[in-house]
């Protein structure tokens, strides 16, 4: 079995790639729970392990489980699904309405305007390994993520309001806030509690890096094969609100459409379940007796500019091809009305959303008189873009709009993986394409805000725009609206910061889209389809 850590670089040299996912290991994973096999791309399948209430839910994601396994720094979307059924945080919350519930800890705080939660730890949870789970490996976890020396994705969602977490006792600790927050309550879920005697040990970071996931979740990681498939057994000694109703669980990555939707349809059918359903499909596969539900959301598909590449640092050259673009007919042929033209950063949806300052409704003639007023005449354009299925859809509307204003436009779609390494290797570029969905680490605009724009982020740091006076200033007024406790007054500070990120348009929507799930009614009963990335079926069971 090979060595998964000894090729693995230091902390600190970590890529926002590792946060992402968007680079994973090829290797098995060298970890006491997971399978020591591995075998070629997409091939490995456990088959369906029993009969009737006992065989194996088969479930099809459209992402790739090679990203960090690693609560505190994915962003992966088939790891982050896969985390909340492996794992519990002290408070969780649910995958529709977004409340939080009491999961490793007996009580959600009756005071979430308070400046210390104290919290006592559910008796009898157990990680996988039969451990108890107990205080210190809420601070283990909550020092990690905190520690100024460790940067951590999750970092930038605790550390502008949590001070310290402390021991009381040996189930019980104390959180300590710098000031009310009460969307601290939600984002709990975010800090996935992990046995400290598992990750505390060398190397055991690089593990989960690779795949390893010990948790006190109701499933139990059992074996994985990054670049193929994931597999969950039940956890007999989980005492929690959500309990496992499935024995097994096979995860498929299956990041090309077409035979993702054969795996759920037609003669290949072998799975119950799939997310990341093209939407030319929906009405084949509801034909064929398939449920297909969807949500609006924050997913999205965004430009990101290059902010050192003139002309790209003057801001009428990104206001002028983002005017350029016709976003309606995109949602129409590419999204196939399953979207909406962005009117701001946050989607309509959002709890916070209102119309943006500025709105990049189609305006060719606008968009023409921009690069005028910028001296930009015959501006060549190379668009790198992550190949994922629907994002390539959308491709042909920016280029014909871009070439309508004469801009000629050469799009380079890419594997996911290589254009975030030419990122990540700081290469040149001029515009990106992808996609991306805050909403799965919460729906609150502070949070959202931060992930896409936080003054230690590395998409700033991407765009080259993180040292720019005008980002020095929407820092500033982000960190006044995260301690405003006032509501109101914060719903006015962060729409006021949201205006500016819609003006200066360095890393900013084109459309917010649905996103797709499908499954077998006769199969599954109590499922949901989630408006962001992954699956959840804690709350699903046999038909």
């Amino acid at each position: 079995m090979r060595d998964v850590t000894r090729d693995v670089p230091a902390q600190h040299r970590r890529s926002f790639l590792k946060y992402s996912g968007a680079l994973g290991a090829a290797g098995a994973v060298s970890a006491p729970l997971a399978a020591c096999t591995a075998g070629p791309e997409s091939t490995i399948d456990t088959g369906d392990g029993g009969r009737g209430a006992n065989r194996t839910l088969t479930a099809v994601i459209g992402y790739g489980n090679d990203g960090t396994w690693d609560p505190t720094q994915t962003a992966s979307a088939f790891c982050m699904a896969a985390n909340h059924h492996v794992y519990e945080g002290l408070l969780d919350t649910d995958p529709i309405s977004r409340q939080p519930y009491p999961a490793l800890a007996t009580e959600v705080p009756a005071d979430p305007t308070a400046t210390a939660w104290t919290f006592a730890l559910r008796p009898g949870a157990a990680f996988h390994d039969g451990r108890p789970v107990t205080a210190d490996d809420v601070v283990f976890v909550f020092d990690r993520i905190l520690d100024p020396g460790t940067q951590t994705l999750a970092k930038g969602f605790f550390e502008p309001w949590l001070k310290e977490v402390r021991k009381v006792d040996a189930r019980t600790v104390r959180l300590l806030l710098r000031f009310p927050f009460p969307e601290g309550v939600s984002r709990l879920t975010l800090a996935k509690i992990m046995p400290k005697h598992v990750f505390s040990r060398p190397g055991a970071w690089n593990d989960a890096i690779r795949g390893l996931a010990v948790g006190s979740g109701p499933y139990r990681q059992s074996a994985h094969h990054p670049k193929s498939n994931t597999v969950f057994e039940a956890f007999a000694g989980y005492n929690g609100p959500r309990p496992p109703a499935f024995r097994k669980m096979n995860w498929l990555t299956i990041v090309d459409a077409a035979p993702r939707v054969a795996r759920i349809s037609g003669t290949s059918a072998g799975a119950q379940i799939a997310d990341n359903i093209p939407y030319a499909d929906i009405g084949q596969l509801e034909r064929g007796g398939l449920t297909v539900a969807g949500g609006a959301g924050m997913n999205n598909l965004f430009l990101m500019f290059n902010t050192r590449h003139p002309p790209f640092d003057d801001v009428r050259v990104r206001q002028a091809l983002r005017y350029a673009i016709d976003s309606d007919t995109m949602v129409e042929v590419a999204l196939k009305g399953h979207g909406k033209p962005s009117t701001s950063f946050l989607d309509e949806a959002n709890p916070a959303y209102r119309r943006a300052g500025t709105v990049y409704d189609h305006d060719p003639g606008r968009a023409r008189a921009l690069l005028a007023q910028a001296g930009v005449s015959g501006l060549r354009i190379e668009l790198l873009a992550a190949n994922v299925s629907w994002i390539v859809d959308c491709l042909p509307t920016i280029k014909a709009s871009w070439d309508a204003i004469g801009v000629r436009t050469t799009l380079a779609p890419q594997e996911t993986t290589a254009v975030f390494t030419k990122l990540d290797q700081r290469r040149d570029y001029q515009v990106v394409a992808a996609a991306s969905n805050p909403n799965q680490f919460g729906l609150d605009a502070d949070l959202i805000m931060r992930y896409n724009h936080g003054p230690g982020n590395l998409w700033m740091r991407y765009a080259r725009w993180a040292g720019h006076p005008v980002a020095r200033r929407l820092f500033r007024d982000m960190d006044r609206a995260t301690r405003e406790t006032d509501p109101a007054r914060k719903r006015t500070l962060i729409q006021e910061y949201v205006d500016v990120v819609a003006e200066q348009g360095v890393l900013y929507p084109v459309v917010h889209n649905e996103l797709m799930t499908a499954w077998d009614p006769d199969d599954l009963a109590g499922m949901r389809a989630q408006p962001y990335p992954g699956i959840n079926v804690l709350q699903a069971e046999w038909a």
